[in-house]
């Protein structure tokens, strides 16, 4: 009786154990199991806003005029030319959010407010650019894989325009910085444009 007494009391001393070592094991794992959970969960937000973009957008090669026609409130989204490709996307968002300290550059060029565009074709109207900051402007079209801020000269050319004017004079971007802008920025879909395809369009 004295024996099985001990080994009752091994028993549970062991099942206590294994209790124990499980408990805390399982709590050394919960950082990493929410961690797994997370990363699909932005992954999965990103894919949503891509196939959102890339079936219902409102993009198109019309002018800057027709921009200046609609509401603040409104955006112009998805591709303006071919179809948008998902890693091609999901690049651009996390190369663009180095420039999130500065709000006139959007984050999403698939995804542009109107109020946003309106001001940077204000900016494109406005600013004058001295002799050395167009040729700042000039070295970078000649730098960026489209020959300049879009592939045509439609309402993204000129928003872009705008927005490199701005930068140029506000935050002293070189030419290096605003072609790697605008070719983070290209709204045209498709992996990248080859260089030398931009031509005008009035």
């Amino acid at each position: 009786m004295k024996f099985k007494g001990i080994l009752n009391k091994k028993i549970i001393f062991i099942f206590i154990a294994l209790i124990v070592f499980f408990s805390i094991y399982l709590f050394a794992q919960k950082p990493n199991l929410e961690n797994k959970t997370q990363i699909p969960l932005i992954t999965d937000q990103i894919e949503l806003k891509f196939i959102k973009l890339s079936t219902e957008g409102s993009a198109s090669c019309f002018g800057p005029g027709t921009v200046l026609e609609m509401q603040d409130q409104e955006r112009i989204q998805g591709s303006c030319c071919g179809p948008m490709v998902l890693h091609r996307y999901e690049e651009q968002i996390e190369g663009l959010k180095k420039y999130s300290n500065i709000p006139q550059i959007p984050k999403d060029p698939y995804d542009i407010e109107i109020k946003l565009a309106k001001e940077l074709l204000d900016y494109q109207k406005n600013i004058k650019l001295t002799d050395n900051q167009q040729k700042i402007y000039n070295e970078a079209m000649g730098m960026s894989q489209e020959g300049g801020p879009c592939c045509c000269k439609c309402w993204r050319w000129y928003v872009y325009e705008g927005l490199a004017k701005y930068l140029i004079v506000n935050h002293n971007f070189t030419a290096k910085q605003i072609a790697e802008l605008w070719d983070m920025s290209d709204g045209c879909g498709g992996e990248s444009h080859a260089p030398g395809l931009a031509h005008g369009m009035t």
